[in-house]
């Protein structure tokens, strides 16, 4: 079992989704520090549950507390350990899954690994639930990459069939945080908004992608050959619940590209060499360019929905139907954009401080 990330800023979560609390212990923040309790906060309520109709109704306050590591609001070096206690917690809906797994969910494979001892409850700590924690690991990182001049910005560009606009800028990302939909593109928004709607009136749920943008970063940070720039950050998205997919720069789309296309020719800007675009999503040889790094990471529909569906009794070793109960997201995508972006705050320091910087 693994529940730790990073080198020198590393992670480790715990908890479970119907426990009595999630958290992240933090290693590696350097000491003098001055820690803002409620950026991290602000954070952790950009994914809170409930805070609309077109996510799940699950009530958390999602209350940060701080128990070490800081003091007088000034990081001290030691690992700082935050928690959320789990409030609006209602078991009855997973007794049923015991012996028949959900489909699309991590409950079969689960029990298989840990010999039925696992927590079903919620998902346990299959849950999306469990991203709270890189949230609060995250919004720490994002303070430290502040006096590096770094910031990460995010937003979704797809939901179903329906693509945001490409090249929207920075300012305008930074902007949309109250957005139901967290889309930059304000005439694609309403459109996503309308296939959310459209998969909930028929009990169903709907993919989407998100694009994230690391800004700021010096050339010559990534470590070749495994810990890359695009290994470390593929790395951590899978490890979010329900990611299927990452891209960078032109990703799957240089596929049907020519190198004369594909290339970014490399000019001088200010005194500075730098590409006339970005194609490469800002990393080359695995080594960031100076660009912005950009990448997509696509999240599949969300497994729970109201439609009934095939599974297996594995008491009986009879083929079953289930139907599933309880509150869920229609499009987990809405509440993972902040947690892509925390990840890869995570990873961009991590990668710095790997590089001495």
């Amino acid at each position: 079992m693994t529940f730790s990330f990073g080198t020198i800023y590393k992670i480790r979560v715990f908890g479970e989704s119907h426990g009595t609390c999630i958290g992240a212990v933090v290693e590696g923040c350097p000491p003098g520090i001055t820690i803002d309790t409620g950026r991290i906060q602000a954070e952790l309520d950009r994914r809170r549950p409930g805070r609309n109709i077109l996510t799940t109704q699950r009530k958390e306050g999602d209350v940060m507390q701080l128990l070490s590591g800081v003091l007088d609001g000034v990081s001290t070096g030691a690992p700082i350990t935050m928690i959320i206690r789990n409030e609006d917690v209602d078991s009855s809906a997973y007794k049923n899954i015991e012996v028949t797994p959900r489909p699309g969910h991590a409950d079969l494979m689960a029990t298989i690994k840990y010999k039925g001892h696992n927590d079903l409850r919620g998902g346990g700590i299959f849950s999306g639930r469990m991203t709270a924690a890189f949230v609060m690991a995250g919004a720490l990182a994002k303070q430290v990459l502040d006096g590096k001049g770094i910031k990460v910005l995010s937003h979704i560009v797809q939901i179903g069939n329906v693509k945001a606009k490409e090249g929207i800028e920075d300012q305008k990302i930074e902007g949309i945080d109250q957005d139901a939909i967290h889309c930059a593109d304000a005439g694609a928004a309403s459109l996503m908004e309308k296939e959310v709607y459209g998969a909930m009136s028929d009990s169903d749920s709907i993919g989407a992608c998100i694009e994230c943008r690391i800004i700021g970063m010096p050339p010559g940070v990534g470590e070749p050959m495994f810990d890359s720039v695009e290994s470390v950050i593929s790395h951590a998205m899978f490890s979010i619940p329900a990611v299927k997919g990452v891209e960078f720069g032109s990703g799957f789309q240089s596929a049907s590209m020519k190198g004369s296309e594909n290339n970014d020719p490399f000019i001088f800007k200010n005194g500075k060499i730098i590409t006339k675009s970005n194609n490469a999503g800002g990393v080359l040889g695995g080594i960031s360019t100076g660009m912005p790094i950009v990448f997509k990471v696509a999240i599949k529909p969300t497994p729970s929905i109201g439609k009934r569906q095939k599974t297996v009794d594995m008491k009986t070793k009879k083929e079953t139907i289930i139907e599933m109960s309880g509150r869920h997201d229609p499009c987990i995508g809405i509440r993972a954009v902040p947690v892509i972006e925390n990840m890869a705050a995570i990873c961009a320091l991590d990668l710095l401080m790997r590089s001495g910087l």
